[in-house]
């Protein structure tokens, strides 16, 4: 079983911001592959439960906010007994820009606060990740810039991102992660 996980914050004030890139990537994997499932709630997460290429898969929001993310992934990977190496976390990223993304097998948190629970509460670094670039603007708080919305032309760079993103993650399901990360890191532009 996998466990993808896209990171956010709950509530409609903070749909659409930078933080959230996770949730928004996410909702639009599943609505680009027709994956229509009714979300449930669970251990303060929302979570859907699919089968793709024959392997069960849950899909993840937490809504304990970003920085408390760890507890409730810890919480379905103990519940629905997953693998660490199973799991792959999709993230905003502030040293990538706009539509750049990495893919990590391990690495620390990079000052990630939603990481940073993730890796205290399921206790290790060595996990995999999907870090999504929304630039960054050392002019202003970090804070008030990651709960900040993009404008309408990091939107269409987004969108464009986001197509390609559906082929790493489809790729991700069929493909081992040194592989993955050997087809599609390349340089942040």
């Amino acid at each position: 079983m996998k466990l993808i996980v896209g990171l956010g914050n709950p509530g409609k004030e903070y749909e659409g911001t930078r933080h959230n890139i996770g949730f928004s990537f996410i909702d639009f994997y599943l609505s680009k592959k027709s994956i229509v499932s009714t979300w449930k709630s669970k251990f303060q997460g929302l979570y859907l439960e699919t089968n793709i290429n024959g392997e069960k898969v849950l899909f993840l929001k937490p809504q304990s906010y970003m920085n408390l993310s760890g507890t409730v992934v810890s919480q379905f990977v103990q519940f629905f007994k997953i693998e660490v190496a199973d799991i792959l976390i999709v993230s905003d990223d502030l040293d990538l820009n706009v539509g750049n993304f990495k893919l990590k097998d391990k690495g620390s948190c990079g000052g990630h606060n939603g990481l940073r629970n993730i890796e205290a509460c399921i206790h290790t670094q060595e996990y995999k990740r999907l870090k999504i670039g929304i630039s960054n603007d050392k002019n202003r708080e970090t804070k008030d810039y990651v709960l900040g919305r993009f404008s309408k032309e990091e939107e269409k760079l987004l969108e464009s991102l986001f197509s390609e993103l559906v082929d790493v993650l489809d790729d991700y399901f069929e493909m081992d992660f040194l592989s993955l990360m050997n087809r599609y890191n390349r340089k942040n532009r």
